[in-house]
């Protein structure tokens, strides 16, 4: 069995190497425990063997190693700089295979690696068995809801690098609402404006999987909630927000309901 305890331990003392009270690295290790409580409990809600609940709780703790470094290096989560997911993968199975400090045994290790390598790829692809497509799908929803939590607690400065204000004074650009009104996750590289970033952040929930994560989802009000903490200036965009509110949430609600 894996010993999730011990994997926490080896994982704190990796973060000694950064700065602990820069705001980004702050973060992201709130983000991970974070993560780790939204994978139990969609494990939890699923009646997840308990072999599988541990290893979605590991996939949790390693699933964002990578971006420590990147914010070491670059001070940024942009894509374009690192990618952090790609790096992640080296880091525990390159050379020094890092992941022996985490989990002794190999029979994991192809679930691990694919998990955290697709957990924030726009589409999952192809090629996975049964088991490395549950733990990508719940790595990649367990994200999803903590992140949530991180669009509604953390700094704008930090989440957007501008105001709230600022953010809802600016225009959706055309090619972020298509996406929006065709049901889909926003491409990374097509966010022009600040405002795109935070479309995208409630576009993604078209991504989630399980209907359990659309139940928590709703339950929390985590759409509406997350829309409404920027102030709309541009009416056009306030009216756009609204409108993807709507429709999003119907979308969950339908997800919810096993009707997707």
């Amino acid at each position: 069995m894996i010993d999730v305890i011990r994997a926490r331990a080896v994982f704190d003392a990796y973060l000694d190497q950064f700065d602990r009270e820069d705001e980004k690295i702050k973060l992201k290790i709130v983000h991970t425990e974070g993560v780790i409580r939204c994978a139990s409990e969609i494990c939890s809600r699923m009646g997840l063997n308990e072999k599988d609940s541990r290893l979605a709780e590991l996939i949790a703790l390693l699933h964002d190693i990578g971006r420590f470094e990147q914010v070491k290096r670059f001070d940024s989560f942009e894509p374009s700089v690192m990618d952090h997911a790609a790096f992640g993968v080296d880091l525990l199975f390159g050379q020094e295979k890092m992941i022996r400090r985490f989990v002794e045994e190999e029979t994991w290790d192809a679930v691990i690696r694919s998990a955290i390598a697709r957990h924030s790829r726009y589409s999952l692809g192809e090629g996975l068995n049964s088991r490395e497509l549950l733990h990508a799908r719940l790595i990649r929803d367990a994200d999803k809801l903590d992140n949530c939590r991180v669009k509604l607690e953390d700094k704008m400065e930090v989440l957007l690098g501008c105001s709230a204000r600022e953010a809802g004074s600016q225009e959706i650009s055309a090619s972020t609402w298509e996406e929006c009104m065709g049901e889909k996750s926003i491409h990374s590289a097509n966010r022009k404006t600040k405002m795109d970033y935070w479309v995208s952040y409630v576009a993604y929930f078209y991504d989630i999987y399980f209907p359990e994560s659309a139940e928590i989802i709703l339950e929390n009000h985590y759409p509406e909630r997350i829309v409404e903490r920027i102030p709309y200036s541009n009416p056009e965009t306030g009216k756009k927000m609204r409108k993807l509110c709507g429709r999003v949430n119907d979308f969950l609600e339908r997800k919810a309901k096993k009707l997707l």
